[in-house]
């Protein structure tokens, strides 16, 4: 089995791929696509093919999807880019991707989503049932975007496509867990965050990538415990500012997913169930 898996440089993509190199089993491969052939070393390092070029040409995939029998796309584009930016990347080179790997004869096809994708809340646990809403305070082009890749890639005949929905992804320096400081401040104090580790974002994407007869379904990947603003300033070190007490939250259940799915039916288990779990393993 030899799987290309794009977005490796990005802060899911370069931890999710030395778990993937490192839990390969005899015969299997693992190729990186990389715009920089200097930022696929580390990857060659550990035992990675290299494919250089930019997912969004159509030579580039055809080299890249060579001899490929999976491919898992974590490529993104939202934080800080135009809207042109994030459809040319999180949809039309996602879409672009499938096909070439449907033309390819690849057989599975990881999809790497956001929970994002749900929009407004429905007063419960979000379910990968549950249709897109759009609205909210996260709403834009990248959750917009994001669904609009989800639709079409799944939309494909003859491909295996699996889709894998992220909330927020922190731990092992990611800067995430800092950042989320600049728009804490607005947040009332117990609304709430679903977070997941890097380590269980890479154990949910290798569950979807090896298991057998869920072409088409949709798993959301989280841990059991969202985190509240006020827990965001504790786990920062920084006291949360008075005037968050004065706020309040309009949607409780915004952002918040069960991971019910995963659990039932791919035997997923956080090995941090809580960011508080991370933090007490020095994971952070």
């Amino acid at each position: 089995m030899l799987t290309l898996v794009t977005g490796t440089t990005g802060q899911v993509g370069r931890r999710f791929v030395p778990r993937l190199l490192a839990q390969r089993q005899p015969g299997e491969q693992v190729r990186v696509l990389v715009r920089d052939a200097a930022r696929g070393e580390r990857f060659a390092e550990l035992g990675a093919q290299v494919a250089v070029g930019d997912m969004r040409d159509e030579e580039t995939l055809g080299k890249a999807l060579a001899g490929a029998d999976a491919v898992v796309n974590v490529a993104a584009s939202f934080r800080g880019v135009p809207d042109e930016e994030a459809w040319a990347v999180n949809r039309d080179a996602a879409v672009a991707l499938g096909r070439a790997a449907q033309a390819s004869g690849v057989e599975r096809f990881v999809q790497v989503s956001t929970n994002n994708v749900y929009g407004v809340g429905r007063g419960r646990p979000l379910t990968e049932e549950d249709e897109s809403r759009p609205g909210g305070a996260m709403w834009g082009a990248y959750p917009e975007s994001k669904a609009e890749a989800e639709r079409e890639l799944l939309a494909l005949k003859y491909l295996d496509v699996r889709i894998g929905r992220l909330p927020f992804v922190y731990g092992e320096g990611d800067p995430h867990l800092a950042n989320s400081l600049h728009w804490a401040a607005r947040w009332a104090p117990h609304q709430r965050l679903q977070m997941a580790h890097h380590a269980d974002v890479a154990q949910g994407l290798m569950r979807l990538l090896y298991a057998p007869g869920i072409a088409g379904r949709i798993y959301n990947i989280a841990d059991d415990a969202p985190v509240t603003t006020v827990e965001l300033y504790q786990l920062n070190g920084v006291e949360a500012p008075a005037g968050i007490h004065e706020l309040t939250d309009p949607d409780p259940w915004f952002g918040i997913t069960s991971n019910q799915r995963i659990r039932r039916e791919l035997g997923f288990r956080p090995i941090y169930p809580s960011v508080w779990t991370a933090r007490d393993a020095g994971a952070l």
